[in-house]
């Protein structure tokens, strides 16, 4: 695994393009950080770190609504050969290309696009989710 963030939530689409409804993740703070954000956006259930033969994992829980999963489709934008910053003025422009949600590394913590643009700090632009 060379990028984590990718790996993180390409594996989260992989499950939900196969129904499954729990992902058990390798562990890093920023994608725990990333996982409870999804969660307080409602396209997870919930993430859970666990802790097997002193191995962390997250254990992450996949949100349906009648059988129909919230997580739509994600396309990362940030990689490891070109990351891609904004300023809190442009995060608007970024974020307006269709009903996406982006997410934000700042140095307050990770954060969608709307958090970052009310505190005013920019950020790497990770990916973006519908």
């Amino acid at each position: 695994m060379n990028y984590l963030v990718a790996d993180f939530i390409i594996r989260i689409k992989n499950a939900v393009l196969a129904n499954r409804k729990e992902v058990v993740l390798p562990y890093s703070k920023l994608n725990f950080s990333i996982g409870k954000v999804l969660v307080k956006q409602g396209f997870l259930e919930e993430i859970k770190e666990k802790e097997e033969d002193s191995k962390k994992t997250l254990v992450v829980k996949i949100k349906y609504e009648k059988r129909i999963p919230i997580f739509t489709d994600v396309t990362l934008i940030s990689k490891p050969s070109l990351r891609v910053y904004t300023p809190a003025k442009r995060i608007t422009e970024v974020q307006r290309r269709g009903r996406k949600t982006i997410i934000l590394s700042t140095n307050q913590g990770v954060m969608t696009g709307l958090e970052a643009k009310k505190k005013g700090v920019g950020g790497e632009v990770l990916f973006a989710i519908w």
